[in-house]
């Protein structure tokens, strides 16, 4: 079943993503594309992810993130979830470090 956030305009984006080549020009872009607040709370969420993955309790990473604990839930149902995309990227991390 298709989802409402599928759709031709996020498909070009997600192709403008993988076009990117490097740190310095996903930083660019991403710079361009969202707001200060946004991009902080995008690498907060990511920090989160990884966080949790590692066991780390709630509260610590609401301590070092500023994140509430209804977003760091959530975080951990999508890290959970069947779409699998935090895990993907979790282990080829781990895969390349």
């Amino acid at each position: 079943m298709k989802q409402p956030w599928d759709s031709p305009d996020t498909e070009s984006l997600m192709q403008a993503i993988l076009s990117l080549r490097n740190t310095d020009e996903a930083r660019r872009f991403f710079r361009d594309l969202l707001t200060e607040t946004e991009l902080v709370e995008f690498a907060q969420r990511w920090k989160a992810a990884r966080m949790l993955a590692k066991g780390v309790r709630y509260t610590e990473i609401e301590q070092e993130t500023g994140l509430s604990s209804a977003t760091i839930a959530r975080v951990q149902k999508w890290l959970k979830g069947k779409l699998g995309g935090y895990q993907l990227v979790l282990r080829r991390i781990k895969e390349t470090s």
